[in-house]
């Protein structure tokens, strides 16, 4: 049996498209009170506006998550406004591929920053709320490249896999007072492709994307599943990806 989401208060990164702004508009057209962050706030703006239009409750904030003081704003707002936070969404992420022997330190350091730092950052932002609380739920969105491992996304995977390690030790430190899941997406519909700098991995990505790429709304179900258990069930782990993916 599942439970209501109704009211509870749920913050994610990487709001501003793609699966987290699928997520935040699933989450709220079931009545959760939503917090978005992500780096363009235009796009914050306007999807808040569409929630709030279809009566959906939502604050948003301008927020890097390689700035851990942003990251603490965001959570203040939540509290400021909401009064609690139920939830925490680490969505935001970056991919770049290349050879490890081609060198991209730049791109290794972007990925680590945000992949890993960035969600060791919201973690630690929220976890002092949850103790306080005596309660809480930590959602990592990982990826299945952290899974099967292939060339090109080396450095990718290894930031993918540091938070599904991350999320397990969390999980069993916790004790069953905080919930911990980790969701790992295969080929999903989203802009993450556009963001690659090499132009032929960029032409590659999107044709497989297009041909065999799920919706971002299937990560978001996965989502709802996961945070909507009665409080005594954890859910682990989801792995989710087009049937076709090997």
């Amino acid at each position: 049996m599942t439970r209501d989401i109704r009211g509870k208060v749920i913050l994610i990164t990487g709001a501003s498209s793609g699966i987290g702004e699928a997520i935040a508009r699933s989450l709220a057209k079931e009545g959760a009170k939503v917090l978005l962050g992500a780096r363009r706030e235009t796009r914050l703006e306007s999807l808040a506006k569409q929630i709030r239009a279809s009566k959906g409750e939502v604050e948003y904030a301008v927020t890097d998550v390689r700035k851990r003081d942003d990251l603490n704003n965001l959570v203040e707002l939540a509290l400021h406004k909401f009064g609690k936070l139920d939830v925490l969404i680490n969505n935001a992420g970056i991919s770049q591929l290349s050879r490890i022997d081609e060198l991209d330190v730049e791109a290794w350091e972007d990925m680590i920053d945000i992949n890993i730092k960035g969600v060791l950052y919201g973690i630690a932002s929220a976890m002092p709320v949850f103790k306080k609380q005596g309660y809480g739920h930590i959602v990592n969105i990982i990826s299945t490249s952290g899974i099967k491992i292939v060339p090109l996304q080396g450095v990718y995977a290894g930031t993918k896999n540091a938070i599904r390690t991350i999320s397990e030790a969390l999980r069993q430190e916790s004790n069953g007072k905080y919930r911990v899941t980790g969701i790992s997406p295969g080929f999903v519909k989203t802009e993450f492709i556009s963001n690659l700098k090499d132009p032929e991995m960029r032409k590659a990505g999107q044709q497989t994307m297009d041909e065999i790429g799920i919706s971002p709304n299937a990560v978001a179900d996965a989502v709802m599943y996961a945070i909507s258990q009665p409080d005594n069930i954890n859910v682990g782990d989801i792995v989710i990806r087009p049937t076709v993916q090997g």
